[in-house]
């Protein structure tokens, strides 16, 4: 049997471990693309999940609204109606967005392993 993945495969494989790894923030926490793309096993490739989250067939059962640029910004265009929906979900599990900026220091994913590390 052959162990070396076809582009199709590899493409499905990469794609699920992005989805596992946004499906896995908690309520009320964000992280930003670059930091699902190191959970995922792609560092360097934070481009990549907005890409396979558009895609991805489940996309509306996944806390999409919980992945953010690396600087707290919600990604989406202000004042289209996905920066309003990702504004609001955000605010629904408690998290502060003000001017389309979520304070990463209090509810990014690290926030806490951040605190314990520099106090």
């Amino acid at each position: 049997m052959n162990d070396v993945l076809d582009d199709d495969e590899a493409r499905a494989l990469r794609a699920q471990r992005i989805i596992d790894a946004v499906a896995a923030i908690p309520r009320g926490r964000v992280a930003s693309y670059s930091a699902i793309a190191a959970r995922a096993g792609y560092p360097g490739r934070a481009r990549l999940i907005g890409r396979v989250l558009g895609e991805a067939p489940n996309r509306l059962d996944l806390p999409w609204h919980r992945v953010l640029r690396a600087d707290g910004k919600i990604g989406i265009p202000a004042g289209t109606r996905g920066y309003r929906e990702q504004c609001r979900r955000l605010k629904d599990e408690g998290v502060v967005v003000k001017d389309g900026r979520v304070p990463m220091s209090a509810f990014g994913l690290d926030h806490d392993l951040d605190r314990a590390i520099w106090g």
